[in-house]
């Protein structure tokens, strides 16, 4: 399953919103700076999902697809 998630880096806190059916929003307190915020987003949505993910497109985007493994 893909998803398409919304990111905010260097927030004040983790936080999870789903917005629609296949989109979602994250804050992550993480920086956007050498892929902080990239490893937070994997680590924050696997747990949320309880299942493996990864980044497939976006790396350099606030605006990124994500895989989840079912």
């Amino acid at each position: 399953m893909r998803i398409h998630v919304l990111t905010k880096p260097g927030s004040k806190q983790n936080l999870i919103e789903k917005i629609g059916e296949n989109l979602y929003y994250v804050n992550l307190k993480a920086p956007a700076k050498k892929g902080k915020a990239n490893a937070a987003i994997i680590k924050l949505l696997s747990k949320y999902f309880n299942s493996k993910v990864k980044i497939v497109a976006g790396f350099k985007s606030k605006n990124k697809i994500i895989e989840i493994e079912e």
